[in-house]
């Protein structure tokens, strides 16, 4: 079968990196080991970041000159089996896909569709209906997220839903866990407005009401609030936290595995991969128990997960990781397990696969 991708918000291709960036590269790479033929079809980004007309005309009229370019492309080579959508939402919607899939004939499907219904008023409507009506008429939209699946049953009760759950691969994490700092923290993160800052500005606080503990925090990742980020951490000392950058994934895997425990709040996280990955590499994790987080984070078993907007307490679970050896290991080990056992790219793959033999073949 032969797949055309698209992801509206981040090409698997673009440059910047982030979590709809990796997630579109292992949605491809866990289609390809189910034995699927995968093309990339566009690189148009759909993402607005305001409703503003000129910009969406714009991104419009980029829509509809690929349409014509993949109409044409399509009818010299012949036309593709199905039609894969990776995370279409308001600011994203998918312009291209629908209209090709029906004119045709081929199956939709989407991955990590979402609905806001804050979203069915004002200035956003109009794209969100786009949204609705491709969900609509998806032959199966795949939700990683609990959240995800309850929104769009809600409002689309006729769309054919189906659950995948987040993973990653996790062959690059095969080396057991050797012994690591107890005292140094991890955390993975672009620095960007909204809630991604509001992270930081809690791990900031959260940090500052730790004591005396000797803890150091390592902090992987950049960004255009770069600056503000570092302010929030201006008082403690240079021999607190290392500060790393943007870093490549294999020396990502290599930090985290010199850490004792991966700390991220995580407001508003969808789910998180950094999570999953920090599991792998055998560290426990403490974060919110709010939005995506619970999906790929076990509270009590991989790691504590604390009421959303309670820093105190957020705090203390950062301590007792660090008091409590014996809890930190213990809760490293199942976070490990968890992933190997079941997040893992083979087994997102046959999950994959037989969706898309059920739904197509049976809606497509």
């Amino acid at each position: 079968m032969q797949i055309a991708f698209y992801a509206p918000l981040k090409s698997p291709n673009h440059p910047v990196p982030s979590g709809d960036r990796q997630m579109a590269r292992l949605l491809v790479a866990a289609l390809e080991l189910a034995g699927y033929d995968v093309d990339v079809i566009s690189e148009l980004r759909s993402f607005t970041a305001t409703p503003e007309a000129a910009g969406r005309e714009r991104v419009a009229t980029l829509a509809k000159q690929e349409i014509e370019r993949l109409s044409r492309q399509w009818q010299r080579r012949g036309k593709p089996d199905l039609w894969f959508c990776y995370h279409p939402y308001y600011k994203a919607p998918d312009l291209i896909g629908p209209a090709l899939a029906a004119a045709l004939s081929i199956p939709y499907v989407t991955a990590e569709a979402s609905y806001s219904k804050r979203r069915d008023d004002g200035d956003w409507a109009e794209l969100q209906a786009v949204v609705v009506d491709a969900v609509r008429h998806a032959a199966v939209n795949i939700c990683f997220t609990r959240r995800d699946e309850t929104g769009l049953a809600g409002h689309i009760p006729e769309a054919r839903l189906a659950r995948l759950l987040p993973f990653i691969d996790a062959s690059a994490f095969r080396a057991e866990p050797t012994a690591n700092d107890p005292h140094r923290l991890v955390t993975i993160a672009m620095m960007r407005a909204g809630d991604k800052l509001e992270s930081y500005r809690m791990l900031a606080e959260a940090l500052a009401l730790l004591g005396e503990r000797p803890w150091k925090l390592s902090v992987i990742g950049d960004g255009p609030e770069r600056v503000a980020v570092k302010a929030m951490f201006g008082g403690f000392g240079t021999e607190r936290i290392e500060w790393l950058g943007q870093k490549q994934a294999r020396e990502v895997v290599d930090l985290l595995y010199r850490g004792g425990t991966f700390v991220w709040p995580g407001t508003g996280e969808a789910y998180g991969i950094a999570y999953l990955e920090a599991q792998a590499a055998g560290l426990p994790v403490v974060a919110q128990k709010t939005a995506g987080v619970p999906e790929v984070v076990r509270d009590g078993v991989t790691g504590t997960l604390t009421t959303a907007g309670d820093t105190r307490t957020f705090a203390d679970a950062i301590g007792q990781m660090m008091d409590n050896e014996e809890r930190r290991l213990s809760m490293g080990k199942a976070g490990r397990r968890f992933v190997m056992e079941e997040r893992s790219l083979d087994i997102a793959s046959k999950r994959l696969g037989e969706l898309l033999r059920e739904y197509v073949a049976h809606n497509g």
